[in-house]
């Protein structure tokens, strides 16, 4: 059986424990238990993690993304706040995703109606939601979506 890296998503030869494309760690794991939950954090200002309790900024704010694999940024969370939130690899995005597989105006929330929407900016690689490439896609509480080799979770209490 092959492996697929959670990073990068290379394809490795069975009994691979670290990927051959990216180097990231791809060896046997447990699989998660049913009440496992990835560490979730925000960045301060002096650049230390700060724990984040999703479930608080989910109930406050409406709803959130969460990374889960890319970037060496697993659990880093984004309240969806507004109208509108940028995703891309410009510096000003408001969901900056610093790498070349991500379109510098990849990729847009919008708040339309009480309810989220992804639409996709042109973006050269795509934009995914639960694998399927789409152009907009009206977001429920825990699709996976898939920005670059970014993969986020879309968090709703709405």
């Amino acid at each position: 059986m092959a492996l697929h890296c959670p990073e990068c998503g290379f394809t490795n030869a069975e009994g691979s424990n670290y990927c051959q494309r990216c180097g990231s760690f791809i060896g046997q794991q447990e699989a998660p238990s049913a009440d496992s939950q990835t560490a979730t954090y925000r960045v301060g200002e002096t650049g230390d993690f700060i724990p984040v309790d999703v479930n608080a900024v989910v109930d406050a704010k409406g709803a959130a993304l969460v990374i889960r694999s890319g970037g060496g940024r697993t659990g880093e969370s984004f309240p969806l706040e507004g109208d509108r939130q940028t995703i891309g690899r410009r510096p000003d995005a408001d969901i900056f995703l610093d790498d070349v597989t991500v379109s510098r105006d990849h990729a847009m929330l919008v708040h339309r109606s009480d309810e989220w929407y992804l639409d996709d900016l042109g973006s050269l690689n795509g934009t995914y939601v639960n694998r399927q490439r789409i152009d907009s896609h009206r977001l429920d509480d825990g699709d996976e979506m898939q920005v670059g080799k970014y993969k986020l979770t879309f968090l709703s209490r709405g």
